[in-house]
C-alpha cells in the first residue's frame, strides 16, 4: 500500500490534536442547560403535572406539550410518537416536561421538584410471543412476506425445525446524544451529534411549525453512531428547539448523560425466528420456511425498514426452490427499538446460519459440506429473485477455508479436546451476503444529490449531507474525488453538512455512503472536467498544475464553478408486495471462520482466532476498509458473548452503565485476519459496494456454531453468557457437571 492508496484521514488531525468540536464543546457563555422529565410507568395516562412551590419557576424556561406550535409528533415513517406526552403514553421514559436554566445545579433541583402523576394502563407486554397473542388488538406494526415457490407444500427427505433468538444490543457510541439550539432573527440553528441532518430538519420543521428553510441543521464532530444517531437526534433537536423558541437569542444545550442515553434511546431489535428447513438425503435444500419476528417497542420508528432488510436476508446466499419468509414487527411496552448496524440482517442471518449447522448435524454431514452444496453461484437466482452475476460463493467458501487453514485448525481442535480436561475448542463458520443501500426502490425515491465547489486555485470542496462519525467518510469521498479529477488528495476537503449550504445526499446509513454518494461525486467530477475543457486549455490527460490553471481561467471567464449531480439508481423491478425483484444495487459476500475455547470450570468462552474473507467489489482506502471489518467483528463478538441488555420491571434497560453493560475490550479480542476480494462489480465508484454493515452479520453465528461444535450442544440464542453455556451442558448431560465430550 502506498500513500495514494492510504492517505491520512481527513478527520484525524483535529481529533488527535483535540481540535475537533463535539456537541459538548458548543454553546456560548450564557448557554441554557436543559433536561427532560419523563414518565415512570410502562404505559398509561398523565393525569397531572405538579410543580414544587419551592422553585421560582419564572426563572426557568419550561416547555410542555401545550407549548408545541406545530404538530406534536416526531416525524418518521409513521407519525405515531409524540414529541412530548400530553395524555396517553406507551412506555416508561417518555418525555413530558422540558426545563432549561443557566445553572446546572439549579436545573437539577427544579427537575426534582416536578412530579408527574400517572395512571397505569393495561398490563404491559414485553415479550414477542405475548405481543403476537394480542395481534387482534393491533400489536403488529408491520408484516412482510417473501415467497418463492411453495414452501408449505414442498416435500423433503430430511427436515429440521428450530427456534433462534437474539437479544437487544446497546449502541454505546463513545459520545452520548446531544443538541444545541438557538433561535434568532427568524432562523432556528441546531448543532449536534447526528447521522442524518435532513431527517432532523424535517422533523423540527413539523414540530415547530417553521418553514424548513428557517431551520438550519449543522452536524458537529460525532463520536460514534452505528445507527443510534439516525432517527433519535430528531427527538433531542425538537426538544432543544422548543426550549430555544421560548428563549430567543439564547443557546439551549440538551446533552444526555450516559445513564439517560442508555435508558431511553433505541437499541437493536430483539428477534425470534422459527426456522424450518427441508433437504434431500444428499443435503440439497428443498425448502425454507422462516417465521421472523422483531420487537419494535412502543412506537413504529424505523421498524418497517429493519424488518424489510431482515426478511430479505433471512434466506441467505443459498439456492432453494421453495422459500417462505414471514416477517412481523410487533409492539411492546419497551422504549422503541431502532436502527443498529446491519438493521435486521444480523438477527435473521444468525437464525439461518445456526439452523444450517443444526441441519448439517441432523444430516450427518459437515457444516462446510452442507453450505458448499447449496451456495449461490454465477447465474443463480437469489430467494428474492435477483440474478447473481460475477460471484462464485462456493469459491469464496473454498478460499476462506484455505486462507484460514480450516482443516489444520479443525485437526488441532480435535487433538486439543482429546488431551485437555479443562477446556474444549471448536470451529464455526458463517456464509452470508449483505445488500448495500436502501432496499428496493428506496434509492430512487431518495433522489440523492451531491456536488463539488471548485475554487479558482484548483482546490475542491465536497458538498454532501453525509456525516463523519468515525467510519472514514470524509477520507473515502475525498479520495474518490481526487482520483476522478487527477488532483492531489490534499486539494479536496469536505464541507460541513450544513443544510443551509449542502444538498440532501440522503442519510448516512445502510452502507450507502461510498457506493451511492461516491458515485454521485464521480459524476460531478466528470461534469467539472467537461466544463473546464469546454472553456479550452485543459488537456487530456491533465496534471494537477494544468487543472489549477484551468480552474483559474474558468473563474476569470465564468465566475464560480459548482457542479451538482443526482444518483441514478440501477434499474430495479422490486415488488414491495411480493418481495421479489432486485432489492439492492449490489451486495458484499463473505465467509467468516471463528475458533473458540470454552473453559469447562468457569464456562467462559474465549474467541481465539477470527478470519474474515469478503468480496466487496472494490476497495477505495484499504486501511479504512479493514478498520470497518475489524470494528464490526469486535462489535459482533460483543453481540455474541457479552452485551446483554437487562430490562427492569418497567421495560427500561436496568444495566444502563458502562460498568454493567459489558463491551469486549482489546483484551477480549482475538487476532482478526481480514482478506478482501475485489471483482469490481459493485454499483459504486470503480465497482465498489458498501461494507460498513457487512461485518456485523457473521460473527455471532460463527461463534455460536463454534461453541456448539466444541461442546456438542445446541445453543440457539445470543448473547451467550457463561451461565447459558453451563445450562446447556447440564441439559445435554442430564444435569451432571462432569462431562467428557
Amino acid at each position: 500500500m502506498n500513500a495514494r492508496e492510504c492517505p491520512p484521514r481527513k478527520d484525524g488531525y483535529d481529533k488527535v490534536r483535540g481540535r475537533a468540536r463535539y456537541v459538548a464543546d458548543l454553546g456560548r457563555a450564557d448557554v441554557l442547560h436543559a433536561c427532560t422529565i419523563r414518565t415512570r410507568l410502562p404505559g398509561g395516562r398523565v393525569a397531572a403535572v405538579h410543580w414544587g412551590p419551592e422553585v421560582a419557576w419564572a426563572e426557568y424556561v419550561v416547555v410542555t406539550g401545550d407549548d408545541i406550535p406545530g404538530r406534536n409528533c416526531v416525524q418518521m415513517i409513521t407519525d405515531d410518537q409524540p414529541a412530548l406526552v400530553k395524555d396517553r403514553f406507551r412506555h416508561a421514559g417518555e418525555p413530558v416536561v422540558l426545563l432549561a436554566h443557566p445553572d446546572r445545579r439549579a436545573l437539577a433541583q427544579a427537575a426534582a421538584a416536578v412530579r408527574i402523576e400517572e395512571e397505569p394502563g393495561a398490563g404491559p407486554v414485553f415479550d414477542i410471543d405475548a405481543a403476537l397473542a394480542r395481534a387482534a388488538d393491533g400489536t403488529v406494526f408491520q408484516e412482510y412476506e417473501l415467497r418463492k415457490g411453495d414452501a408449505a407444500k414442498a416435500a423433503a427427505e430430511i427436515e429440521w425445525r428450530g427456534t433462534y433468538v437474539t437479544g437487544a444490543q446497546e449502541h454505546l457510541y463513545i459520545e452520548p446524544q446531544g443538541m444545541v439550539a438557538c433561535y434568532q432573527d427568524g432562523t432556528l440553528i441546531i448543532e449536534g451529534s447526528m447521522q442524518c441532518p435532513y431527517y432532523v430538519q424535517a422533523a423540527v420543521a413539523v414540530a415547530t411549525g417553521l418553514p424548513a428553510g428557517s431551520v438550519r441543521i449543522r452536524p458537529c464532530a460525532t463520536g460514534g453512531a452505528f445507527g443510534g444517531k439516525e432517527e433519535y437526534p430528531s427527538h433531542i433537536a425538537i426538544h432543544a428547539a422548543l426550549l430555544a423558541l421560548k428563549a430567543p437569542g439564547r443557546s439551549v444545550s440538551l446533552i444526555y448523560d450516559r445513564a439517560e442515553d442508555m435508558a431511553v434511546t433505541p437499541k437493536r431489535h430483539p428477534s425470534r425466528s422459527i426456522v424450518r428447513l427441508g433437504a434431500d438425503r444428499h443435503g440439497r435444500l428443498r425448502f425454507m420456511d422462516i417465521d421472523f419476528v422483531i420487537d419494535g417497542g412502543a412506537y413504529v420508528t424505523l421498524s418497517p425498514v429493519v424488518l424489510s432488510r431482515g426478511v430479505i436476508h433471512a434466506a441467505g446466499p443459498y439456492r432453494c426452490p421453495h422459500v417462505r419468509v414471514r416477517g412481523r414487527a410487533v409492539a411492546t411496552n419497551h422504549p422503541p427499538f431502532g436502527a443498529f448496524r446491519g438493521f435486521g440482517a444480523p438477527q435473521s442471518i444468525f437464525a439461518l446460519e445456526c439452523a444450517m449447522d443444526d441441519l448439517a448435524r441432523h444430516l450427518g454431514v459437515s457444516p462446510v459440506e452442507l453450505r458448499a452444496r447449496n451456495l449461490l453461484g454465477d447465474g443463480d437466482v437469489s430467494p428474492a429473485g435477483q440474478r447473481v452475476e460475477g460471484i462464485d460463493m462456493p469459491g469464496i467458501l473454498r478460499r476462506a477455508l484455505a486462507h484460514s487453514a480450516y482443516d489444520e485448525r479443525q485437526k488441532a481442535c480435535r487433538a486439543w479436546n482429546a488431551r485437555e480436561k479443562r477446556s474444549r475448542r471448536g470451529l464455526g463458520i458463517a456464509t452470508f451476503y449483505h445488500g448495500a443501500g436502501f432496499t428496493g426502490n428506496g434509492e430512487r425515491h431518495l433522489a440523492s444529490r451531491a456536488g463539488l465547489r471548485v475554487r479558482a486555485e484548483g482546490t475542491v470542496e465536497i458538498l454532501c449531507s453525509n456525516t463523519e462519525m468515525g467510519q472514514g467518510m470524509q477520507t473515502t469521498l475525498a479520495q474518490i474525488v481526487a482520483d476522478a479529477l487527477t488532483i492531489p488528495y490534499d486539494w479536496v476537503q469536505v464541507a460541513v453538512a450544513d443544510t443551509g449550504d449542502v444538498p440532501n445526499s440522503g442519510p448516512t446509513v445502510a452502507s450507502r455512503t461510498c457506493m451511492v454518494v461516491g458515485r454521485i461525486l464521480e459524476q460531478a467530477a466528470a461534469d467539472v472536467l467537461e466544463r473546464l475543457r469546454a472553456q479550452g486549455g485543459l488537456p487530456v490527460p491533465h496534471d494537477p498544475q494544468a487543472f489549477a490553471q484551468g480552474c483559474a481561467r474558468f473563474h476569470a471567464a465564468c465566475g464560480p464553478l459548482v457542479c451538482m449531480s443526482e444518483y441514478v439508481a440501477p434499474a430495479s423491478a422490486w415488488n414491495e408486495a411480493t418481495f421479489q425483484g432486485a432489492p439492492y444495487g449490489s451486495f458484499a459476500w463473505a465467509c467468516y471462520v471463528a475458533e473458540v475455547e470454552v473453559d469447562l470450570v468457569t464456562y467462559a468462552v474465549t474467541v481465539r482466532d477470527f478470519f474474515a474473507l469478503q468480496e466487496v467489489g472494490r476497495i477505495v482506502h484499504p486501511v479504512v476498509a479493514a478498520g470497518q471489518i475489524e470494528g464490526g467483528i469486535a462489535q459482533g463478538i460483543g453481540f455474541a458473548l457479552t452485551e446483554k441488555v437487562v430490562f427492569g420491571a418497567d421495560g427500561v434497560m436496568a444495566n444502563n452503565r458502562v460498568t454493567n453493560y459489558i463491551l469486549p475490550t482489546s483484551a477480549d479480542l482475538p487476532p482478526i485476519r481480514v482478506v478482501f476480494e475485489q471483482n469490481g462489480q459493485g454499483a459504486g465508484p470503480r465497482g465498489a459496494t458498501g461494507i460498513g454493515e457487512l461485518p456485523m452479520d457473521g460473527p455471532a453465528p460463527a461463534i455460536v456454531n463454534a461453541i456448539n461444535a466444541a461442546l456438542g450442544i445446541a445453543l440457539s440464542g445470543v448473547p451467550v453468557l457463561p451461565e447459558d453455556v453451563m445450562a446447556a451442558i447440564e441439559g445435554a448431560k442430564g444435569g451432571r457437571h462432569a462431562i467428557a465430550l
